[in-house]
Formats: C-alpha cells, sequence, structure tokens
C-alpha cells in the first residue's frame, strides 16, 4: 500500500538550508569528506569516495560528486528521510524539485559571521536577456538541465554502489528507464553501426547540445586593450594561445616556461600528465615583461614556485578566483560576460580554421580523449554565415609554434 504521506508533500514551499558541507582536506587518502549537521563524516559517502578514488577519479571530480551528493542529503535531511530508506518516491520528488523550484540563494559570508537567517529561495523573476555583446544568456532562477544530470547520474551511481557492495537499500530509487528493461547501455550493439542515444535514468533530463562560443578578433582586441598589468596581458596571451584550461595554466610552476622552445609545461585536468603546449612569441613577451616587473618588486622566484602571484603584498599564488575576478573587471567595462572557458573555445576555433593544422593535432593540443570533442568546434559559426572571412594568417600565429615544436621534438 502506497503511504499516503509521499503525496502530501509541499515541494513548492521547499527550502534546502545549509546544513552540512563538503569538507577540503590536506589527506590525500580523502581530500574531501561529506559531514551532516552534526559535524560527523557521512560514511557511506567517504566509502563511495574511496572507490573513486580506486578508479583514477581525480580530486576535481571528488569535489564535483560530492557537491551533487551534499544537494540530495541535504533533501533527505529536510524530509527525515534515511539515505538507506529512500525510495523511488522520494528521487521522483527531488527530480521534480530540481526542475521547478528556483535554485536557493547562498548567504554572503558577512551574513553568516553575523548569524543572520539562512539563505531563501530566490525570488520568481524573468528570464535575463541575452548579453547584447557576446549573446549569452546569464544564469536563470532554475537549476540547468546540465546540473540535474549530472546530479542524478552521480546519485544513481552512488546507490549502485553500495547496491553492489550489499551496503545499502535492495532496490536503486533512481530507476533506469522503463524503455531499458534494467539492461546494460547499448546491449547487444552492432559493431557495424553508429550508437544510438539511449536514455539512461528514468529521471534524468534531456540536455541540449550547445555550440561553443569564442570571443570575435576585434572584442579580443578591445578586451586585451582593457588589461592593465603585464600580468594579466601574459595571462590572456596564453590562454588564447594554447587553449590550456584556466586552471592549468595558472599551476604552472616558473620551470614549466620554456621560451627558447615556445612551449609551457601545464599538468592535464584529467589525466594529470605534464604537457608541453606550443604558445605564441607573443605570451613570452608579455611574460617576459611581468617576470622583470616581479623581479623588481620582490615576488618570491625559484624553479619549483608558482609563475603567477598576485600583484600586492604579502605575495600569494594567482589562484583561479582571483584570476577570474581580474577578467569579471574587464568584461564590466565592455558590458561583456564572458568566461575564462570562452579563451580556450577561441584557441579552439583558431586552431581549427587553420588549414595547416590537422584536426588530431588540435585534440592533441586541447587534451581531448575523443576527436568527436574536438569536432564541435568544426560547427558554422554564425558571423562565417553572415560574411565574415575567418583570419587564417592570425589564427596561424595566435596557434604559436607548433611547428616549430613538432620540429625541435623531432
Amino acid at each position: 500500500m502506497l503511504d499516503p504521506s509521499l503525496h502530501d508533500r509541499d515541494l513548492a514551499s521547499l527550502v534546502l538550508p545549509e546544513i552540512g558541507r563538503l569538507a577540503e582536506t590536506d589527506d590525500p587518502w580523502s581530500p574531501y569528506r561529506l559531514v551532516d549537521p552534526a559535524g560527523n563524516v557521512v560514511e557511506p559517502v567517504a566509502l563511495y569516495f574511496a572507490d573513486l578514488q580506486a578508479a583514477s577519479s581525480s580530486r576535481s571530480t571528488l569535489r564535483s560528486y560530492g557537491m551533487d551528493l551534499l544537494r540530495w542529503f541535504r533533501f533527505l535531511w529536510v524530509l527525515k528521510v534515511e539515505w538507506n530508506r529512500a525510495c523511488q518516491a522520494d528521487a521522483r520528488d527531488f527530480a521534480r524539485w530540481m526542475r521547478l523550484a528556483d535554485k536557493p540563494v547562498r548567504a554572503h559570508w558577512r551574513e553568516r559571521d553575523a548569524a543572520l537567517p539562512g539563505p531563501t529561495v530566490a525570488a520568481s523573476r524573468a528570464l535575463a536577456a541575452p548579453n547584447p555583446v557576446t549573446g549569452k544568456s546569464p544564469p536563470g532562477p532554475k537549476y540547468a538541465a546540465s546540473t540535474r544530470a549530472h546530479c542524478e547520474t552521480v546519485v544513481r551511481s552512488f546507490y549502485a554502489f553500495h547496491i553492489e557492495q550489499g551496503t545499502g537499500p535492495i532496490i536503486n530509487p533512481f530507476p533506469l528507464d522503463r524503455s531499458r528493461r534494467a539492461a546494460r547501455a547499448h546491449a547487444h550493439h552492432n559493431p557495424m553501426e553508429p550508437f544510438k542515444n539511449e536514455r539512461q535514468g528514468r529521471y534524468r533530463p534531456t540536455v541540449p547540445k550547445r555550440i561553443a562560443r569564442r570571443i570575435p578578433d576585434d572584442k579580443f582586441n578591445q578586451l586585451f586593450a582593457r588589461l592593465r598589468h603585464h600580468r594579466d596581458r601574459a595571462l590572456l596571451a596564453f590562454w588564447v594561445s594554447n587553449g590550456a584550461r584556466a586552471e592549468e595554466l595558472l599551476t604552472v610552476p616558473q620551470e614549466g616556461a620554456d621560451p627558447g622552445q615556445q612551449v609551457i609545461a601545464v599538468r592535464r585536468k584529467g589525466t594529470g600528465e605534464v604537457q608541453l603546449l606550443p604558445s605564441s612569441p607573443d605570451a613570452f613577451v608579455w611574460l617576459r615583461l611581468y617576470q622583470e616587473e616581479s623581479r623588481r618588486l620582490g615576488v618570491p622566484r625559484g624553479p619549483r614556485l608558482p609563475l603567477w602571484w598576485t600583484l600586492r603584498r604579502p605575495w600569494r599564488p594567482l589562484t583561479y578566483h582571483a584570476a577570474r575576478a581580474m577578467f569579471v573587471r574587464v568584461n564590466e567595462a565592455l558590458g561583456a560576460n564572458w568566461s575564462l572557458h570562452d579563451l580556450r573555445h577561441t584557441a579552439a576555433y583558431r586552431m581549427t580554421r587553420d588549414p595547416e593544422l590537422p584536426l588530431t593535432d588540435v585534440q592533441w593540443v586541447l587534451g581531448h580523449r575523443h576527436i568527436t570533442t574536438t569536432q564541435v568546434y568544426l560547427n558554422p559559426r554564425e558571423l562565417h554565415l553572415m560574411g565574415e572571412k575567418p583570419q587564417v594568417a592570425r589564427s596561424r600565429q595566435e596557434a604559436g609554434g607548433l611547428q616549430r615544436y613538432y620540429e625541435l621534438a623531432a
């Protein structure tokens, strides 16, 4: 018999308070821990994190999965449901809440310190219009489809792990799609035919495919002209020439930059391997100017010390959030809303438009596992359809030294 209380939930007024947290530690064996409202470590999540570590998952993957599990456990804590007693109705309500409810507004750290009331659900507001400069829409009040899909996959795999270990419920509260009939994905697939798009989780939303957005050359020149420091000019020149991710470039040590070969050593996000990326000569010119300026100011120097530092004392390594704040300030001066990752898209677009650069080389530079990921940048651009001519010569210059790198490596 169905529990009538499951039909009486008022999901419209449900608010997830900031109870529990995902704590970061210095322990390499347990880099992240999910802590409940009483301050105790949630052991089922700790066991799941250990399994992810054994499967060679990176530290950033543990954090990403931990944030999704924190959202699910907060939902269970509010409903006063034990994690191993959650049923399909709880998963269904969680999927409905994420689809229809507004995202909770996180309280500012000053308000938390002042012990003010917790965050409230964002007031209903109309979707903001796309930015007139970039054409990008700002984040809306609802959870994005990609966020909901990722959360469903993480929580479903969390319960699948505990069901396999015999430490969880008998049935996964996040079921597979009815068309799957509990079978694995792509069962009895004919290798001569392409894979079909099979729906996995029953409550997994359909994620629309987005075309990566690049920064036009004239807009990038305006952004670059707004920069006031050699450090920021060097960062943008590297990002737009070698396509490194923001965090990959910010963690480069001082010995990782080699102006003689025009390469810079970055540690890849997924594999953790060090890779030499060819960069434009202009990037190394700005880097040299920044290093000379830093030497006069007394910035710490050493081959294994970070390459990028703050601009004021006390000297601290430049973090992603500080670099992002710098880029946001430049965007605001132009009324734009580009992100640091758009610089990577811009570099990829420029390299794929170079007729002398094979797509497999672009895949290697960007660090993509599959060539299909790199093929996303071959889609026609709106400006091309309206008559803009691709600047092949500029893209070859900004791609920077790839042919020279191959000759030296040989």
